[in-house]
């Protein structure tokens, strides 16, 4: 196979046939062979195998388990459109999938310089800060700080998030009404502390997204900062042509 290899980098054409072969022959969560057996099939080098493999990483087709494998991603049925929906609960009990969260911490901080201008704050003033962990069928899909104005939460506590979903505390508890969310996102990956909380390596390709929920009256009542597996999510959004 070495010899067949021209014009296109050997490792590249390892990423083409070890495409189709995921497209054509196997389902998500399929168990690619081994480094040292994809080395002898298709007769490269274990160099060019382990290239091939990170740029399939990095575009999403495969994810690594550590002492478990290299596995086929689900991106399409079970990847979660990060468009259209603010809400993790609604979003993947969309998808047929049981939604789970992990309060890691939960405090009242004064706003840095960085919260306050994303949150048309004064700098210094109280906030939520609210860092959860969010799973789907008990695998870990996303790492979020959340961080919200005192003034407007002003009863809210650990025990109120831990009986319902934030959106719904929003709207039952503090008649706070969602008018829009607006999202960024970029391609990133994975650090140290991040990447141990969502069972990936160190350096795997991730999603960070920065939210920022608007209610009626056009104030700023979240913004929050994910980190989200990049094997586990797409973005999709249609634009509309108007005259």
């Amino acid at each position: 196979m070495e010899n067949s290899f021209k014009n296109k980098a050997l490792y590249y054409q390892l990423v083409d046939l070890l495409k189709e072969r995921i497209e054509s022959s196997m389902v998500p969560h399929d168990k690619l062979p081994s480094e040292r057996e994809l080395t002898a099939q298709y007769g490269v080098s274990r160099t060019t195998v382990r290239l091939a493999l990170q740029e399939l990483e990095a575009t999403g087709y495969i994810y690594r388990r550590h002492g478990k494998g290299t596995f086929v991603s689900d991106l399409t049925k079970n990847a979660a459109d990060l468009a259209g929906a603010y809400s993790f609960t609604e979003q993947m009990r969309s998808l047929g999938r049981n939604p789970e969260t992990r309060i890691l911490s939960f405090e009242k901080i004064e706003a840095d310089k960085y919260i306050a201008q994303h949150m048309n704050l004064p700098l210094g003033e109280a906030v939520f800060k609210l860092s959860r962990l969010r799973l789907a069928d008990r695998e870990p899909l996303m790492v979020e700080d959340s961080y919200l104005p005192v003034k407007l939460f002003l009863s809210l506590d650990e025990t109120m998030l831990r009986r319902k979903p934030l959106y719904d505390l929003f709207s039952e508890d503090f008649n706070q009404t969602v008018r829009l969310a607006d999202e960024e996102l970029y391609a990133s990956i994975a650090q140290k502390d991040d990447a141990k909380l969502l069972g990936i390596h160190e350096g795997s390709p991730v999603l960070h997204l920065a939210r920022s929920t608007y209610n009626m009256k056009n104030e700023i009542i979240e913004f929050t900062l994910s980190v989200a597996r990049a094997d586990q999510f797409h973005y999709h959004i249609r634009h509309i042509r108007t005259n």
